[in-house]
């Protein structure tokens, strides 16, 4: 006779949702990773120059627009650079540790709650050096999803540890 699959809860939907979101975002991460590599700051600058233009002739005060622009005329080859090799290493762990947690390797657990809390810790330093609700709901999304992997992790330990059912003896 079979063992009963465990019961799915919301939770655990919301669980497998947030993993994947954070996976997504983690292919999206290596893509702009890549992109950095492959285009210069001048053409950042130029192609941000060319996509705000339209919203800058209208309204030359947009906040947006004008921060977009701002901050690609200032890039450097160097902070090119380094965006390029965050995006591509954090990306890529965050695709490991993802796929792993779905796929319920339990050392993923502990390493995926490490990798998330350091990057939290981190976001944390930058919203308190320069405010972002941007970054503060990213954050908010991160905690969430530390507080459910550790639950999840907990759950899954606790059912390794159950003792499986002894078959009758024959006497």
């Amino acid at each position: 006779m079979g063992t009963n699959p465990p019961r799915t809860t919301l939770l655990d939907r919301t669980f497998r949702v947030s993993l994947i979101l954070k996976g997504l975002d983690g292919v999206l991460e290596l893509v702009g990773g890549i992109l950095l590599l492959l285009v210069t700051p001048r053409q950042i600058g130029d192609l941000v120059r060319f996509l705000t233009q339209h919203e800058l002739a209208q309204d030359p005060n947009d906040f947006v627009a004008n921060t977009l622009v701002h901050m690609t005329s200032n890039l450097s080859v160097s902070a090119s650079l380094f965006g390029a090799i965050y995006l591509l290493l954090h990306g890529l762990v965050k695709i490991v540790l993802v796929w792993a947690v779905l796929k319920d390797k339990l050392w993923a657990y502990p390493w995926m709650i490490a990798f998330l809390l350091v990057f939290i810790l981190y976001q944390g330093y930058r919203i308190a050096v320069a405010f972002s609700w941007g970054l503060v709901l990213l954050t908010a999304f991160d905690i969430f999803i530390v507080w459910i992997t550790a639950r999840e992790y907990r759950l899954h330990r606790a059912r390794n540890q159950e003792p499986s059912p002894t078959p009758p003896s024959a006497g």
